[in-house]
């Protein structure tokens, strides 16, 4: 049976940018431009309390943010970069809490977040977006077991920090090591990663991909959600795996399939193949042939 998919999106995050930057708007322009051509259906933003990122990380690191008082080469502290970073946290927010067994939704946002963790800022990340959408539903009793599941090229460290230990949550990571951020070799309690060497390819990666889906099954979530990075493609500039535009519907489909609330966040992807990776996510989601 067909699934609906919805689509969070407000063209503000489209507003700020560093030159050079890889994490530029157009990445997320050209990805609304090809999937509104294709029907898909868009949501507007509600605003949401600025301090929800409080339920993640701590005072300091807002603070950090809100004033611009910080420094780091990848993620700069551009003009009004809270008011953008706010607008990332309440597009991933408003997919959680629209998501249901029927309806899968998508924040097709930037910046990224999976990379921040309780007290920092990387990693093109600066709050973690996903990661205060969780806690968000969970808090509102939406929710009372989530499986997190980042299929992003890099290590979702910041993900793995905030919720390292939780019995209610379940993190499981699919990425590539000998590249940023350094971390996710190995599993601990509640963590869950799959380090993949470079090359790896399509066959090998779904291999990965349904071990992580069993143990998902096992843990027995009532929400799933998914760091949406689309950097393991074969042709993304930054990293050095080589899924293919339709290994994500197949991903997509597979996870279709555990038949639970679903909502996804936009991470990374830098090619300029973007558009035609989420669409192909997205139809697999919505489970289409």
């Amino acid at each position: 049976m067909a699934k609906k998919v919805k689509i969070i999106y407000s063209p503000k995050c489209l507003e700020y940018y560093s030159p050079e930057h890889p994490e530029s708007p157009d990445r997320v322009r050209n990805s609304y431009e090809f999937l509104k051509k294709r029907g898909y259906e868009f949501v507007e933003l509600s605003p949401c309390t600025k301090e929800d990122a409080l339920l993640v990380h701590s005072k300091e690191h807002f603070g950090r943010v809100k004033s611009g008082n910080f420094y780091d080469a990848d993620t700069p502290s551009l003009p009004n970069i809270f008011e953008y970073v706010v607008v990332s946290v309440e597009a991933a927010i408003k997919a959680a809490r629209l998501c249901s067994k029927n309806v899968f939704t998508f924040s097709l946002m930037r910046p990224p977040g999976h990379h921040a963790g309780k007290d920092s800022i990387e990693g093109f990340c600066y709050f973690n977006n996903l990661a205060i959408a969780v806690e968000k539903v969970m808090r509102e009793k939406k929710f009372s077991r989530a499986a997190i599941v980042d299929i992003d090229c890099h290590h979702g460290n910041g993900t793995q920090d905030i919720f390292y230990g939780r019995k209610n949550v379940l993190y499981v990571s699919l990425h590539q090591i000998g590249i940023y951020p350094g971390s996710g070799y190995e599993s601990s309690l509640n963590c869950i990663n799959y380090p993949l060497l470079s090359g790896t390819g399509e066959e090998e990666y779904l291999e990965k991909f349904n071990s992580a889906l069993e143990k998902i099954k096992v843990f027995n979530p009532e929400l799933i959600a998914v760091s949406a990075g689309f950097d393991t493609y074969k042709k993304d500039p930054l990293c050095s795996l080589k899924l293919e535009v339709g290994s994500y519907r197949i991903i997509g489909k597979k996870l279709k399939q555990i038949n639970l609330p679903l909502f996804a966040v936009l991470e990374g992807g830098y090619s300029e193949d973007l558009p035609q990776c989420i669409y192909s996510f997205l139809e697999g989601l919505k489970g289409k042939q």
